[in-house]
């Protein structure tokens, strides 16, 4: 029986970081990956083909250029799913070699298999032949990610009414789509179809959409969705989903019905804890399939044992998880970690994209803290004009008091990009004065923050500064 320092179970972002920083420590190293390739769901059919998709999408379309050649305009006139899913196998196939390489180049082992527990230290991997082989670990990590939520009710066919995961190998694009869920997911797919000229409907249980992101972001974003003939039907559920002669019908409580070519279903997801046998090391997951743990060590109620990235909850995006993963592993083995930093950034490749760091307004409002807004639409950059924006915004929150940057929000071309100049600002301590005294390049869509920082500036005024310190909420 062979044993390890840490035994990492899933090589997705999380599982990846995890077992790369342990093996820099000097530390024997195992990754288990039932699936035949590493990467994990990231890799194969979450965030890299998903944004992958979306960048063909906007190419292929040629949706950045129609603010200046109209919405006929057409890159390639007859857009078809394998024009989708070639680029998405190249790009994956770079993903894995350059993974595969960073595991060789720092001595990480690997085996594939499915990982089930024996005990809080010895795990079973069973091989795709029935071969198992025990292994002993000193500390565990579990970075087994998510599966797509689907209910029992609903009559998945991998056709007509899919999964986030199935819409990867559909064969045709559908002329009709009808979402089912608002969250992050739902909605990027949602747009990216919409991009493709299907015509698209949204069922959202709730009243609103996206609800940790600054609302006035939010209202923008739904401005601009509607304005392109999506359909958002919020604060209604789904009774029953139908298939219907090679189109699915989907009825509302409220008796209204819905028809279109397919259906996706992306009400939430899973963790992919089913099969870990977690019993048997002492450790229950959540209804969702989650595993709580310590947000400063990820270590979970077994102390040898711990987890990161999505199956932990939110925020589940990829870059948080490879820090989880990286914090959690030298926990694991016994070395020093520093907290993770206060503030990063969210980002959903929704098209437009949105991006966010630090408090919204209403967290703002809700602590108590007086402060003032500046917003910058992309259209009165020189920038915005010359790639033919008419839509996107920038909005930074500042303390009346310190003058520091509370939170920066912004939907548009570049969202994701940009997000992070206010987050160095916003971790580093910053003022409204570091956008207004400084130089950005022009013609840039980062003007964006000057011209924000004046706006606020202005609406402010040259405010005396307390000199007191600020309120950790600040």
């Amino acid at each position: 029986m062979q044993s390890f320092d840490l035994v990492v179970i899933g090589s997705g972002p999380a599982g990846r970081r995890a077992a790369i920083q342990a093996a820099k420590l000097e530390k024997k190293v195992l990754v288990v990956e039932k699936g035949s390739r590493v990467g994990g769901v990231s890799v194969h059919t979450g965030t890299i083909p998903s944004k992958t998709l979306r960048e063909t999408a906007l190419n292929l379309t040629g949706w950045r250029e129609r603010g200046f050649y109209g919405r006929a305009y057409r890159v390639k006139q007859e857009i078809s799913a394998d024009d989708l899913r070639r680029r998405l196998l190249i790009t994956l196939d770079h993903e894995v070699d350059v993974l595969e390489h960073q595991f060789a180049r720092n001595r990480v082992q690997q085996m594939r298999g499915t990982a089930t527990f024996v005990d809080a230290n010895t795990i079973d991997v069973t091989k795709d032949d029935g071969e198992v082989l025990r292994i002993q670990s000193r500390s565990t990590l579990l970075a087994v990610g998510t599966k797509p939520y689907r209910p029992s009710h609903i009559p998945f066919d991998n056709s007509s009414i899919i999964d986030s995961d199935e819409i990867l190998e559909i064969k045709e694009l559908p002329r009709s789509m009808i979402v089912i869920g608002a969250g992050v997911i739902g909605i990027e797919y949602a747009t990216i179809f919409s991009a493709l000229d299907t015509q698209v409907t949204v069922v959202e249980p709730r009243d609103s959409m996206l609800d940790f992101i600054d609302k006035e972001i939010v209202e923008d974003f739904t401005y601009q969705l509607r304005d392109r003939n999506m359909k958002l039907i919020f604060g209604q559920t789904v009774e029953s989903v139908e298939k219907l002669d090679g189109k699915a019908r989907v009825i509302l409580k409220n008796g209204r019905c819905l028809t279109a070519e397919m259906v996706l279903f992306a009400a939430g997801r899973v963790g992919a804890t089913d099969k870990l046998n977690l019993a048997a090391c002492g450790l229950e997951a959540d209804n969702r399939g989650r595993l709580k743990v310590n947000p400063e060590t990820f270590q979970t109620a077994v102390p040898s044992i711990y987890a990161a990235g999505d199956v932990v909850g939110f925020p589940s995006l990829a870059s948080t998880s490879m820090e989880q993963g990286r914090i959690a592993a030298r926990h694991a083995v016994g070395a020093p970690a520093q907290d993770p930093p206060q503030f990063f950034p969210y980002g959903i490749y929704a098209v437009p994209e949105i991006s966010t760091c630090g408090l919204t307004e209403e967290e703002v409002i809700q602590r108590g803290i007086p402060y003032e807004c500046g917003i910058a639409h992309f259209r009165e950059t020189s920038r915005g004009h010359i790639m033919g924006l008419d839509t996107g915004m920038l909005k930074m929150i500042f303390s009346l008091k310190t003058r520091r940057l509370l939170g920066v929000h912004i939907v548009g071309e570049g969202a994701t990009e940009l997000v992070h100049i206010g987050q160095a600002v916003l971790n580093l301590k910053g003022t409204l004065e570091y956008f207004v005294e400084n130089t950005f390049n022009y013609p840039t869509l980062a003007e964006a923050y000057k011209i924000a920082g004046l706006d606020a500036w202005n609406r402010m005024g040259e405010l005396k500064v307390e000199k007191v310190e600020p309120r950790a909420a600040e």
